[in-house]
């Protein structure tokens, strides 16, 4: 199996050779690495196992382990469950009439109505909705989900990356959750999606070609995707609207030169699979530091009990705004060493811009002279 890999791999070189090979990009300009993420205090410190965060009309809507838990008052002291599941709610998203759209691990999507009621969508095109990691809502009310993968759940999603899968899909359901159909199949881990301000453009992310496409959007449907993104450091998740225009697009973890090799070797990380705990492959982690068995390099060794900012991390904190071309206008970051990593959506509430931090289970508000 090693000399058909290699061979393979040579022939590609020597037939393709200009193909992409998806060089790591520079982190420079608007991507320049900065602990700025660092000086974020937790918000509502007793909500724990936090996925998501949504704005409400009157507070936030955040999914906590599996919970869906509204937020309100002053100083959001006023709690209330809105609904419950035999499952981690995930995803989050309000639509248009007043429903709130929740992604269920295992499950399926639940639109819960301003009484409480539910109506469910467990498949699209016959196949279970097993993995969602991404909902958003059109004006007009379509619903567009992404499915990460056919192959494993969000849980497994450092599995689903390891084995180089390519099984997720974008589906589109009508308002009242009747029917569902797969729009675009074949895609790497997708991660989430969000419309324009105009609902003219749809937006979604692949984590494991770190890459942002969008396609527009109108009474015709959703028309082929254009790559906008093709290249970017990491590996990103859920989209959010910003309110200065773009997008707010977190990446949950950063590539690095050694993991990018496991991926190229194929016997090395077969056998690593097999043979190793998940939690310690040499593999992108939401948090890190927290076993002495964890894979390290020398570049991440503390030495005088000091971690070098620019030392190579299993775990990045990272936050960007991007403008409608696609282009990186700052960042807000928490380099290796730090704990607010794992940043899977930043949105701005009154409160300033918030993140999930899933290496927390928290969420994460920005300091107050920073807020509008």
């Amino acid at each position: 199996m090693a000399f058909y890999s290699h061979f393979l791999r040579n022939m590609e070189q020597i037939f393709f050779p200009d193909r992409d090979q998806h060089a790591i990009p520079s982190m420079d300009g608007a991507l320049s690495p900065n602990g700025k993420l660092d000086a974020f205090t937790v918000l509502l410190p007793d909500l724990t196992d936090v996925d998501d965060v949504a704005v409400a009309p009157d507070g936030l809507y955040v999914s906590a382990g599996r919970q869906v838990v509204h937020r309100f008052g002053p100083g959001l002291g006023q709690s209330r469950t809105l609904a419950s599941f035999d499952a981690a709610a995930g995803a989050l998203a309000l639509h248009p009439d007043g429903r709130l759209l929740v992604c269920v691990a295992g499950k399926g999507l639940a639109a819960i109505g301003t009484d409480g009621g539910q109506r469910w969508l467990t498949e699209a095109e016959g196949q279970p909705l097993a993995c969602l990691t991404g909902v958003a809502a059109a004006p007009d009310g379509t619903i567009v989900l992404t499915d990460g993968s056919s192959r494993h759940r969000a849980a497994d999603w450092c599995r689903d990356l390891m084995e180089k899968n390519a099984a997720g899909r974008l589906i589109v359901a009508d308002a009242g959750l009747a029917t569902a159909r797969v729009v675009r199949g074949g895609l790497a881990y997708p991660h989430g999606c969000a419309f324009s301000a105009d609902g003219r453009q749809l937006w979604f992310t692949e984590s494991w070609m770190h890459r942002v496409s969008r396609c527009a959007s109108g009474a015709g449907g959703l028309a082929a995707p254009e790559v906008l993104i093709p290249n970017l450091p990491g590996y990103p998740a859920r989209l959010t609207p910003a309110a200065a225009g773009g997008f707010w697009l977190p990446l949950f973890a950063l590539r690095t030169h050694l993991v990018e090799l496991v991926l190229r070797d194929d016997d090395f990380r077969r056998d690593m699979m097999l043979s190793i705990a998940p939690e310690l492959w040499i593999a992108p982690q939401y948090a890190s530091g927290k076993s002495y068995l964890e894979p390290l390099q020398g570049g991440g060794m503390r030495k005088l009990g000091i971690l070098k900012p620019w030392a190579p991390p299993r775990s990045y904190g990272f936050v960007g705004r991007i403008g409608d071309d696609g282009r990186f206008l700052d960042s807000v970051q928490s380099r290796a060493g730090g704990d607010h990593h794992g940043i899977v959506r930043a949105i701005e509430p009154p409160q300033g811009l918030v993140v999930v931090s899933k290496a927390m289970g928290q969420l994460l508000q920005a300091p107050a002279e920073t807020r509008q």
